[in-house]
C-alpha cells in the first residue's frame, strides 16, 4: 500500500503565480514505467514529496500493478521485476490518493512532460478529471539557469550531483523525487540573483523572457483592472507607446511576458520609465482616445494611426471642363471629392479606373469655354473628347463625364462600375488578362472608396446619434456621437435604469460643428470605429435628430461584388507569389 504522511497546511494564494517560492507548497513528483507510451497505464511506480519553504511536509511512494507484462530493460534499469508488482495495487487505487496528496500544490518534475503526460492519461482512463496544475519543470529551468561550464547536461544525476544532493536519483520514484527536491531548491537559489522570486516569474523566466523584461517587470504594478488607454512614457515623461485594452493591467503585464516577441516592443521597454493608465467608460471610449493620443504624440513606437492628416483626396474641379486632381485638403468650394485614401498611389489608382470608364480630360490646363487650345495626343487616340478644341460643349462633358463621377462619390457609381467591367471583358476576350488585372485593380480602388465615403458621410452627417449596447458587468455602454466624432461616453450602473446617467453623459457632451467632406470633425479611422460599434447586433439606437441612412442606389450595393473582385485579385496574388 502507499507510504503516505503530511502536515496541516497553510490557506494556499488564490493566485499561485503571485505566490513567492518560499511560501508555495510544492509537490515534486518522479514515475518509473513500461516505457510505452502513455495510455492511461504503463506505471509501475510513484513517488512524491511534498515541500513548502525548504520543509519536508510529506512523502508519497508506491509501486503500482500495471497489469502489463514488464519489459526485461525495465527491470535492468530500475531493479523493479514483476514479482515486486504482483501484489502491489493497481493504479485505479494508487490514483485518487496521489491526487488528493498534490492537490492545491505546484507540481515539479524532471522532464515534467514525460510524467504529467502518464498522469493526465490515467485521469482520462479511470475517470478522473484532470486537476490542471501548475507544473514547474526542473530540467527546463537548468537549461536556463545554468550555463554549458557548470553542467555538461540537464540529466537528473548530473544536476544532482552539482547541487549536492542528499540523495542521488537510481531510477526508483521516491528516490529520484527526493534528488530532484535538493535539486529544485539548488536552482531556486540560482534564480534568486535573477530577480525571480514567485512562481509567475520562474514561468516567464523558463519562456525565455528578455533582461528588459525582468528588469521592467514593476512597471504593471498598480495599474487598473478597467478599459482604457495606456502609455509607456520614457526620459522627460516622452509618450514611447500607446495601447488599448478591455483590461488594461492584463494587457500591460502581458508585455513582461514570453509571449511578446516583438524586438521594437523589447527595445522600447528599455527606454520605459513608467506607464500611465488612462481608465476609460468601455471599449469604444477606449479605441478612440488611443487614436487621438497617436495622433497627437505620434509615438516612436506605434507603427499605425500616427498620421491620420496624411490622407488624400480625389477632387473634380469646379471648372468649366472639370478634372480630377489629387489634393491633401477638402474644402467646402463645390468641387466632389471621392476619399480619403491612404496615399497618393490610392488616389492615382481610383483616378485611373475613373478614366478608363469616363471620358474626364486628363491634362492640367485650365480651359476656356469660349478659346480653344490644341489638343494633346490623347484626343488624338480616341482617349479624350477634346474639350480643349471645343469638340464637345460643356453641358456634354458635364453628363458625359463630371456627372458620373459626382454621383459615384454620393449615390450611385454603376455607370463607372459597368464601364470598368465592359473593359476587363473586352480584355479578358482577347486574352489580354494581364491587362484586365490592371483594370480590376482600379476598380478596387475606386470602388472600395466610394462605399468607404458614402458609409463614413452617412454617419458624419447626423448632428447628434445616441446609442446604447448592454455592458459585460451589467448597465449599459452608452456613447454619444455628433458629426461623426464620439462626443461623450458613459455607463449606467447595473440594475437602475440608464436614464440619468444618459442625462449627464448628453449635458457633459462635446459641442461638435458640421463641416465639408465625409469626416469633417474626426479622423477617418475615429468614424469607422464608431461605425464599427455602431453595426454590432447588441447596440441599441437611443436616438437621433435625423433618420441614418444611406443610399439605396448609392455604392454600399456593390458590396458583394467588390468582395469577389478583391478574392479574385487575391487568388490571383497567391498564384503569381
Amino acid at each position: 500500500m502507499a507510504e503516505y504522511h503530511q502536515e496541516t497546511l497553510d490557506t494556499l494564494f488564490d493566485d499561485p503565480r503571485a505566490a513567492t517560492l518560499f511560501s508555495t507548497t510544492f509537490v515534486v513528483v518522479d514515475l518509473e514505467t513500461t516505457g510505452n507510451a502513455p495510455d492511461g497505464g504503463g506505471i509501475t511506480e510513484i513517488g512524491a514529496v511534498k515541500v513548502r519553504g525548504g520543509q519536508i511536509l510529506g512523502e508519497f511512494g508506491t509501486l503500482v500493478n500495471p497489469e502489463e507484462r514488464l519489459p526485461a530493460f525495465i527491470t535492468v534499469l530500475t531493479g523493479i521485476t514483476e514479482m515486486m508488482l504482483v501484489e502491489a495495487p493497481k493504479l485505479d487505487t494508487v490514483l485518487p490518493s496521489f491526487l488528493e496528496f498534490a492537490k492545491g500544490a505546484v507540481w515539479v518534475a524532471h522532464n515534467a512532460p514525460y510524467d504529467t503526460g502518464f498522469l493526465k492519461a490515467a485521469c482520462a482512463k479511470h475517470g478522473y478529471p484532470w486537476p490542471k496544475p501548475i507544473v514547474l519543470d526542473t530540467a527546463a529551468i537548468a537549461r536556463r539557469a545554468l550555463i554549458a561550464d557548470e553542467v555538461p547536461n540537464h540529466k537528473l544525476s548530473t544536476l544532482a550531483r552539482h547541487f549536492r544532493a542528499t540523495t542521488q536519483p537510481i531510477h526508483r520514484a521516491l528516490d529520484d523525487a527526493r534528488a530532484t527536491v535538493d535539486v529544485l531548491h539548488g536552482l531556486f537559489a540560482r534564480l534568486g540573483s535573477l530577480k525571480v522570486h514567485t512562481v509567475g516569474d520562474v514561468i516567464e523566466f523558463v519562456k525565455a523572457v528578455s533582461p528588459a523584461q525582468r528588469r521592467k517587470r514593476h512597471l504593471a504594478d498598480g495599474l487598473p483592472d478597467k478599459p482604457g488607454v495606456y502609455v509607456f512614457r520614457g526620459h522627460k515623461d516622452r509618450p514611447l507607446y500607446i495601447g488599448t485594452s478591455s483590461s488594461i493591467a492584463t494587457r500591460v503585464r502581458s508585455y513582461f511576458t514570453a509571449a511578446e516577441k516583438r524586438a521594437r516592443i523589447d527595445e522600447m521597454l528599455n527606454a520605459a520609465e513608467r506607464v500611465e493608465a488612462i481608465p476609460c467608460a468601455h471599449s469604444l471610449e477606449a479605441e478612440v482616445r488611443e487614436l487621438r493620443l497617436i495622433a497627437a504624440h505620434k509615438p516612436p513606437y506605434n507603427r499605425r494611426s500616427k498620421f491620420p492628416e496624411r490622407v488624400m483626396w480625389l477632387k473634380l474641379t469646379t471648372e468649366a471642363y472639370p478634372r480630377l486632381s489629387v489634393v491633401r485638403d477638402l474644402h467646402a468650394d463645390g468641387g466632389a471629392y471621392l476619399g480619403p485614401f491612404g496615399s497618393r498611389r490610392g488616389a492615382e489608382l481610383a483616378a485611373a479606373g475613373v478614366y478608363d470608364a469616363l471620358p474626364i480630360r486628363q491634362c492640367t490646363h485650365k480651359l476656356s469655354p469660349r478659346t480653344p487650345t490644341p489638343a494633346c495626343a490623347l484626343a488624338e487616340l480616341g482617349r479624350c473628347p477634346a474639350p480643349c478644341e471645343h469638340r464637345i460643349s460643356a453641358d456634354d462633358y458635364e453628363a458625359g463625364a463630371a456627372a458620373p463621377f459626382r454621383a459615384a462619390t454620393t449615390g450611385d457609381p454603376s455607370p463607372i462600375v459597368r464601364g470598368l467591367m465592359a473593359r476587363i471583358e473586352t480584355l479578358a476576350a482577347a486574352e489580354r488578362f494581364e491587362d484586365a488585372a490592371t483594370i480590376r485593380g482600379r476598380l478596387i480602388a475606386l470602388l472600395r472608396s466610394a462605399i468607404r465615403m458614402q458609409r463614413l458621410a452617412s454617419l458624419s452627417s447626423l448632428p447628434e446619434l445616441v446609442a446604447a449596447r448592454p455592458s459585460a458587468a451589467g448597465g449599459w455602454e452608452i456613447a454619444v456621437v455628433r458629426h461623426g466624432r464620439l462626443a461623450a461616453a458613459g455607463v449606467s450602473p447595473p440594475r437602475v435604469h440608464p436614464q440619468p446617467t444618459l442625462d449627464v453623459v448628453l449635458a457633459t457632451a462635446e459641442t461638435v460643428l458640421p463641416g465639408p467632406g465625409p469626416t469633417p470633425r474626426a479622423s477617418p479611422e475615429e468614424t469607422e470605429r464608431i461605425l464599427a460599434w455602431l453595426e454590432r447586433p447588441e447596440t441599441r439606437l437611443v436616438k437621433t435628430d435625423v433618420g441614418w441612412s444611406s443610399p439605396a442606389d448609392g455604392a454600399g450595393r456593390w458590396r458583394p461584388f467588390l468582395a469577389r473582385a478583391e478574392a479574385a485579385a487575391m487568388v490571383q496574388t497567391d498564384l503569381d507569389g
